[in-house]
């Protein structure tokens, strides 16, 4: 079976989606046998090549990564026109897996694509026009003309059955993964106080006003450390008391930095999985979780939840889950022990193979 995996989101720095695409490539690359051909596909810019490149340094896939002026505008020409089609680019496939960014004409062969989570359609007020104009485009295109949908969790497997109106047949799960470098076996940061960290891109759904108002009423040796690359939309004052704005973090150092915290707040109010909680789980550091439904899988039974919207609930989960700490650290652990990218490369197999 020869298949054609799009990795453009990659030309971008790394945050959930392109996480989530990366490790899924690999686990494909892993899962794959002999008799198969993973290619990574990528129409980019110059400087997003040179980021997707670097991205899948190191996984065993073929690379057919264009360069291309304009490339954003470039893509959405060829996905509204359905011409050339991509064997004009890559030659036969059994399967064309695309991402968000893009829906390629083909003439045969599998057309697969990867739903993350419906947030542009259900909450278009947490997004920008471009993204809404984006992904309602993939949504729709999806829906009508897909072999094969998959979705990162049973939660938005749910949620595209039921607003896509996409059959069940044509759903599976590929559940994300968490790499080896997520252990608590290395060093852990040190930021010179004890400290809560949290890592989410700056975006009102990731609702960090309210975390900002849970962390005002902790303990005061307890600082809140804040991961996450500028987002978009309105957000709450971070230079304040006992507050470690650090911004976007290299994926190398975030293990580092799970290690080092006296727990883990994710207060977030919608998410497709939400890798970073099993990051955190798989590095030892007890969590304080959202308890909105879409988090669930994310969480099993490892993690204390409360309600996103209350700082005071909030605030009472934080310190719940720091004097719990030798209960629930063994039960993160094995829960993001069931979580590996050779089991999502293995889902994605079995779709495919199925289809077909």
């Amino acid at each position: 079976m020869r298949v054609v995996f799009d990795v453009t989101p990659l030309s971008h720095p790394r945050t959930g989606v392109g996480n989530y695409l990366r490790g899924a490539l690999a686990g494909l690359a892993e899962a794959a046998g002999p008799e198969d051909e993973v290619v990574a596909f990528a129409p980019t810019s110059p400087a997003g090549r040179r980021l997707v490149e670097q991205s899948v340094d190191g996984v065993p896939a073929r690379h057919a990564f264009s360069t291309l002026p304009l490339a954003h505008a470039w893509r959405t020409a060829w996905s509204r026109s359905g011409w050339p089609p991509a064997e004009r680019f890559l030659g036969g496939f059994d399967v064309l897996h695309f991402s968000d960014w893009m829906y390629p004409p083909q003439r045969s062969g599998l057309r697969a694509t990867t739903v993350h989570d419906l947030v542009p359609l259900r909450f278009p007020e947490w997004t920008t026009g471009r993204t809404r104009r984006m992904h309602g485009a993939k949504y729709a295109h999806a829906a009508r003309r897909c072999d094969l949908v998959f979705c990162n969790s049973e939660f938005t497997a749910r949620d595209v059955e039921e607003r896509l109106a996409v059959p069940r047949s044509r759903l599976r799960v590929a559940h994300p993964g968490v790499g080896p470098e997520f252990s608590p076996e290395g060093p852990p940061a040190d930021l010179g106080r004890p400290y809560v960290l949290t890592v989410a891109t700056l975006e009102p759904r990731k609702n960090l006003a309210t975390l900002l108002e849970a962390h005002a009423l902790l303990r005061d040796d307890l600082a809140l450390a804040l991961v996450g690359g500028e987002g978009w939309g309105e957000r709450p004052e971070v230079r304040r008391e006992r507050v470690i704005p650090l911004g976007y973090v290299p994926d190398d150092q975030l293990p580092g930095l799970y290690r080092g915290a006296a727990a883990f707040a994710f207060p977030s109010r919608f998410e497709g999985f939400g890798m970073p909680v099993l990051e955190a789980m798989a590095c030892g550091v007890p969590c304080a979780v959202s308890s909105h439904e879409s988090l669930d899988e994310a969480c099993g039974e490892a993690a204390v939840r409360a309600d996103p919207e209350s700082p005071e609930a909030f605030a009472a989960a934080i310190r719940e889950t720091v004097e719990r700490r030798d209960e629930l650290v063994p039960k993160g652990l094995e829960h993001a022990r069931r979580f590996t990218w050779r089991a999502t490369g293995e889902a994605l197999l079995d779709g495919y193979r199925s289809a077909l």
